[in-house]
């Protein structure tokens, strides 16, 4: 099972993060944290790691909706909050990477029916952001 859905986009990093932003909010998720991983690599490790990964920006992303129920079918889920979602700069000159996790991991990790639910809500959501951003 692979744990992540990805897709390549005709948009440089900058506007990558902007419309992931807005995609992802019309699907009814907030930004509850950001990690600049090429900052934080230049300011941990030096400018040679930050240079090699290049930009790479990790959101946590969270329906609260969603995110009450499943930690109301097991509070364990807690662990697997907020969603990750990635934007790195691609391969070629103008293109990014924008992944997020598939929230079916969280049905591979936990017997409780309602978080399945949650999970394709979740993923069916996701992936709603992915197919608009890929449109542009």
């Amino acid at each position: 099972m692979t744990y992540a859905h990805t897709i390549t986009v005709a948009l440089p990093y900058e506007e990558a993060v902007a419309k992931a932003r807005v995609a992802l909010s019309e699907q009814g998720f907030g930004v509850l944290s950001e990690i600049d991983i090429r900052a934080t690599f230049d300011a941990k490790l030096g400018s040679d790691a930050s240079a090699g990964l290049g930009d790479y920006l990790i959101l946590g992303v969270c329906n609260p909706a969603l995110a009450q129920k499943a930690l109301a079918a097991d509070p364990d889920m807690g662990l697997l909050l907020p969603c990750n979602v990635v934007v790195r700069h691609g391969d070629t000159a103008g293109t990014s990477i924008i992944q997020t996790i598939d929230p079916q991991t969280m049905v591979q990790l936990s017997d409780a029916p309602a978080v399945a639910e949650v999970a394709d809500d979740a993923d069916r959501r996701l992936l709603a952001a992915l197919r608009a951003l890929g449109t542009d």
